[in-house]
């Protein structure tokens, strides 16, 4: 397949028939490379799993209006479905995890899972508000303005069956002290405890790499 701008395509250098493709999303800031720089790739190659791997370049400016990153998205699992991929799985890191959520809950049935990485989803203040609510399943968005992105996910989340064999499985890890551990501790209610990594650390690469080996000690794709 033919990979968007400044991505990264690797493919997985084991004969198999599982074509199993990852596309990994990286946080504000961050750019495929980083992916690469910090092993994210290499853990993947280390266990000898069937898996290519798609890093894309979702840079911030892409979530300001929603329209960008929704476009990417869609046109990247087009792309990945059109050259047979069928199981199609999303690694999302911090505002990565939002671009994970849209794409998961506007293609629910195409994704087989993801793996959310101290996944933003919004701003302290929403995620506080949810946390107050006693989580989402008791959360009341109100009314959602046009642009109001973030309380538009939560509801989409809300509303979806997240946790369930309806919904892709999700692999969550985020560390016990970083900034934006609500949004994990909103999602940890939602989904199998044993599909949960906490460990201590902050919204940093040394933690999201550990969390990252810790969870491919899951044996993920082997579900």
């Amino acid at each position: 397949m033919r990979p968007p701008a400044n991505a990264i395509y690797d493919i997985a250098p084991v004969e198999s028939n599982e074509h199993i493709l990852l596309c990994m999303l990286p946080g504000a800031g961050n750019t495929p490379w980083h992916l690469k720089e910090n092993g994210f790739i290499q853990a993947l190659r280390d266990r000898n799993l069937p898996v290519d791997v798609l890093a894309l370049d979702t840079h911030t400016d892409l979530y300001l209006d929603r329209a960008g990153i929704e476009q990417l998205l869609h046109q990247t699992l087009d792309d990945a479905r059109l050259h047979g991929y069928r199981r199609i799985w999303l690694l999302g890191i911090s505002l990565g995890g939002t671009g994970a959520m849209i794409c998961a809950t506007q293609r629910t049935a195409e994704i087989e899972g993801m793996f959310l990485l101290a996944p933003f989803l919004g701003t302290r203040g929403i995620i506080a508000e949810v946390e107050a609510a006693g989580g989402l399943a008791h959360w009341d968005a109100g009314e959602i303005g046009g642009r109001d992105h973030e309380r538009a996910l939560l509801e989409q989340i809300r509303r979806s069956p997240i946790g369930t064999g309806k919904f892709p499985a999700v692999y969550l890890g985020f560390g016990s002290e970083d900034r934006y551990r609500g949004a994990g501790n909103v999602l940890r209610k939602r989904i199998p405890q044993h599909c949960v990594t906490v460990k201590s650390g902050g919204h940093d690469w040394e933690t999201w790499k550990e969390l990252w080996n810790l969870m491919l000690d899951k044996k993920p794709f082997a579900e």
